[in-house]
């Protein structure tokens, strides 16, 4: 998987684990593409940052610090279905 595909799903995954922590398949599936950012790209340290149009994700490989950025409404869109179909 790519790093970009990685960091999408991680983030999205995230946001619908945080919102829902009583839901073990999201819990599961974030440890899933977080162990897929530590072992497959090996990323040291990750911090998200959110404003009004954008995520942005700070990670470090090998010390070199990395961003990238994803729309709110990209991102957020899993969590939106996932509770629509509730």
């Amino acid at each position: 998987m790519q790093l970009q595909d990685a960091l999408y799903n991680w983030l999205s995954i995230k946001k619908v684990a945080e919102a829902r922590p009583d839901d073990y398949a999201a819990q599961q599936t974030y440890v899933f593409f977080d162990e897929i950012l530590l072992e497959d790209h090996h990323i040291e340290k990750i911090e998200v940052k959110k404003d009004h149009v954008m995520y942005t994700i700070h990670y470090w490989i090998q010390g070199d610090e990395q961003t990238k950025q994803f729309p709110i409404g990209l991102i957020d869109a899993l969590l939106r279905s996932i509770e629509a179909e509730v």
